[in-house]
């Protein structure tokens, strides 16, 4: 089915509020409604409907015109506003005051009255849980409960994972056809929820269709003579989890989250009460079965489906950790949630009046292109995939989220160990018609029995494997193979490199200021190296590498080893040094090997448009990399400044008169961009973007610090950080995701943001105005002033 077509393109950069009663974007076409604002409502924001074909196969896709076009629109078919971009989901998550999470489990089709007395029959009476509870009762019962979820706990269930899959895999392994869906992946995660939260194993049929009657009911939109026969499944699940919930009351002390509920009760009876352990018990059967069953099936679905992908998890089990994040990111199994906004609030420009409801589209997020470059890439090796909104963000984030990734992880590995040869069977997917949650019913795969390897091999079945890695990938998982197309030299003591993909594809996109980390063989080191040639060049990476004559051994081992045909592995590419492209003008300047980003900035000026100079300085003219190739590409705009001929660059001069609009973005050695700092400091905040080579303002010395508390606002944590600890270490610890790269304070992957608290900035990343703003912070490297910090996670 084809995705609704929005009227006309509207802008992206709508105004920051729009008025009551007004839109930002632009319609054209005759609105085919007015939205209760008096928004107009666009025909193609008239034809979303959740539970069509078109949104069930791929959420992202559906919705791709709202991404691009009208962000946020209102739906008259479900009542609700529905948001599509990355910023203003999380933004909408990290407010849970704001937006309520109270109609997160709300019958999104009411249901008629004989339902409605089906349900009353059997006392369902479903409460508030930590799904859609609000403030204050929300922060001290998710405290309360969230121990057992750290990933030391769930260390003890891997083991559990780890028989179940296989013993699974043994029951079709060598028929060469399953549905994998119906024989495994619906039947462990319901077996390892159980476990988990301490439910008796018996009844797991009944239980599968009181969890799909309970997604119908609350998700879906049954026909009004289905409504009562899935009223009666959901009865019989409530009446269900209270008389497991009676026997768990007799024996407290087993193991299982909810006796672990149990015991806390008795410490904290106001927290933890009867009515709340009763929902939570019907809750948390769903929880942690149905979308961690449903986000393998996706997962599996889509690795099949890019058979290079799969080749390479099957070839190398330490890629599957962030294979599972991208699965995640492009096909998770929670499309949607629901929030209330509890007070007039404007989002994405548009103004949502006190009492809306809104749909905020998750999977749409995941694709958002201002985030994840290049988004509908599928990319095992991407470095932000973690980003992902699939477990939602902030205080209401998913508490499983490590189980799910522990499964998730255990069953790749089993199908990759004992299946590589497995492929897709011809079949037409279906999905259970519902807004939030998603996955195929069924999975059909085949294979070639007699290839297995295990009947070769017997320690394919029954060999160690290492433990499940909780928590961000390792840089292995991120590094992707390439190869050394050509090797030249670029000036003395500069060797270029043009880099393509091992197998031949196409790689990811870039933009001009970012940059790749190449691993120096078995050493150990990784450098960080920009791009420097042409971004639309989707074949290939250049690199320029100089040799450090006080190398630490990256550069000398890149001249040494990285010669024609050398195959590399490498990370990235990301881009924290990032071009406007909305300058009015730009003043490029260049040191040393510091041409290599600012000759792709002034690439794409070029092609924009914009109005430049490259000022590029070097002590020698023969050290000057790329020389030839940038006057044949600048001409005039090229100003050469090489010592050994006397033109030495007056930055004084240069930057004497401010120019409003005028951007200055420069690399090089630490003495040029202190230089630039002091000649540009009275020009407008920000002129100047500078990237570094090196840092040493991270270097942690435990005798010399203090330790401090950082309180994650969104989160509802404080967490200790030692005079031993980096900030990055101690939210690892405690289970917070932050991305993290060179761990130097140079590449700002680690950047967080600051809500209260003075911080010592020890980065290389943000700029004065920045850093006197105190509103972020490198956490691999900076550190509070004072005895806290309290930061936006």
């Amino acid at each position: 089915m084809t995705a609704p077509v929005a009227d006309a393109p509207a802008s992206a950069s709508a105004s920051a509020s729009a008025s009551a009663g007004g839109c930002p974007f632009a319609h054209t076409a005759a609105p085919a409604s007015a939205a209760p604002n008096g928004c107009p409502v666009s025909h193609a924001a008239a034809a979303f409907d959740p539970f069509s074909d078109g949104y069930q196969q791929d959420p992202p896709d559906y919705v791709r015109w709202a991404r691009e076009q009208e962000p946020v629109f209102y739906s008259p078919l479900l009542g609700y506003w529905v948001v599509t971009r990355y910023e203003d989901i999380k933004a909408i998550f990290r407010d849970n005051l704001t937006f309520s999470p109270s109609i997160a489990l709300e019958k999104i089709t009411p249901t008629g009255p004989e339902a409605n007395a089906v349900l009353a029959s059997y006392g369902f009476a479903l409460n508030r849980t930590l799904v859609n509870e609000d403030e204050p009762a929300h922060m001290p019962r998710r405290r309360a409960l969230m121990e057992p979820f750290t990933p030391e706990h769930l260390k003890h269930h891997e083991p559990l994972v780890r028989q179940l899959a296989r013993e699974y895999v043994d029951r079709f392994i060598d028929d060469g056809r399953a549905d994998l869906v119906d024989q495994m992946l619906w039947e462990v995660p319901l077996t390892v929820a159980l476990h988990f939260l301490g439910v008796p194993e018996e009844d797991m049929d009944t239980l599968r269709q009181y969890s799909i009657a309970h997604t119908v009911n609350t998700w879906g939109r049954p026909k009004p003579e289905e409504q009562v026969a899935v009223a009666h499944a959901v009865g019989n699940f409530w009446q269900y989890a209270g008389q497991v919930l009676d026997k768990m009351r007799a024996n407290p002390d087993a193991p299982g989250w909810m006796q672990y509920g149990i015991r806390m009760q008795k410490q904290l009876p106001e927290v933890v009460t009867d009515s709340y352990l009763h929902s939570m018990m019907m809750a948390g059967i769903v929880a942690a079965h149905e979308t961690t069953a449903n986000a393998t099936a996706n997962a599996m679905k889509l690795l099949l489906q890019h058979p290079t992908a799969w080749r390479e998890i099957c070839e190398d089990p330490g890629l599957i950790p962030n294979a599972v994040e991208e699965c995640l990111r492009h096909n998770g199994s929670v499309a949607a949630w629901r929030r209330l906004a509890t007070k007039d609030v404007t989002v994405g420009g548009i103004a949502i009046p006190a009492g809306s409801k809104l749909l905020i589209v998750t999977s749409s997020a995941n694709h958002d292109e201002r985030h994840f470059a290049d988004a509908d890439l599928f990319d095992i090796r991407r470095d932000n995939a973690s980003d992902h909104l699939t477990f939602g963000y902030g205080s209401h984030q998913c508490m499983g989220k490590n189980l799910a990734r522990m499964e998730m992880q255990v069953f790749l590995e089993e199908f990759t160990r004992r299946l590589p040869h497995m492929r897709l069977a011809e079949q037409q997917f279906s999905y259970v018609p519902n807004t939030s949650f998603r996955g195929p019913e069924h999975l059909w795969v085949e294979w070639n029995p007699t290839a297995n390897p295990e009947r070769r091999n017997a320690d394919v079945r029954d060999g160690e494997r290492a433990p499940v890695r909780i928590g961000e990938p390792t840089g292995h998982a991120l590094s992707r193979p390439v190869v050394v197309e050509r090797a030249e030299p670029a000036a003395e003591g500069i060797v270029r490199l043009r880099l393509v993909a091992a197998d031949g594809g196409a790689l990811p996109r870039w933009s001009p200021g970012a940059h790749i980390d190449v691993e120096c063989g078995d050493t150990g080191l990784s450098r960080q190296y920009s791009l420097c040639g042409d971004p639309a060049d989707a074949r290939a990476f250049e690199i320029a590498v100089l040799l450090e004559p006080q190398s630490r051994g990256g550069s000398a081992w890149m001249h040494a080893h990285a010669h024609e045909g050398a195959r590399l592995r490498i990370r990235g590419p990301r881009n924290h040094f990032r071009l406007d492209e909305g300058a009015k003008r730009l003043v490029l300047i260049a040191g040393g090997i510091g041409i290599t980003p600012i000759s792709a900035m002034a690439r794409r000026a070029q092609a924009l448009g914009i109005p430049y100079d490259l000022h590029y300085c070097g002590r020698q003219r023969a050290t000057m990399a790329m020389v030839d190739e940038l006057q044949a590409l600048h001409g005039e705009r090229l100003h050469l400044h090489a010592g050994d001929e006397g033109r030495r660059l007056d930055l004084a001069e240069l930057l004497r008169v401010p120019q409003a609009g005028t951007q200055i973005y420069a690399c090089g050695p630490t003495r040029l961009l202190d230089a630039l700092a002091g000649h540009s400091a009275h020009w407008p905040e920000d002129s100047l973007r500078v990237e570094h080579f090196a840092s040493t303002l991270g270097t942690l010395d435990p005798s010399q610090e203090h330790g401090f508390e950082a309180e994650l606002m969104d989160s509802g944590l404080t967490i200790a950080v030692r005079p031993d600890q980096t900030l990055l270490q101690a939210l690892r610890a405690a289970n917070i995701d932050v991305q993290s790269d060179c761990e130097e304070g140079l590449c700002g992957s680690c950047e967080v943001a600051v809500i209260e608290g003075d911080i010592d900035h020890r980065d290389r990343v943000l700029t004065r105005a920045e850093r006197e703003a105190n509103r972020k912070m490198m956490s691999c490297c900076s550190r509070a002033c004072g005895q806290k910090v309290v930061l936006q996670l």
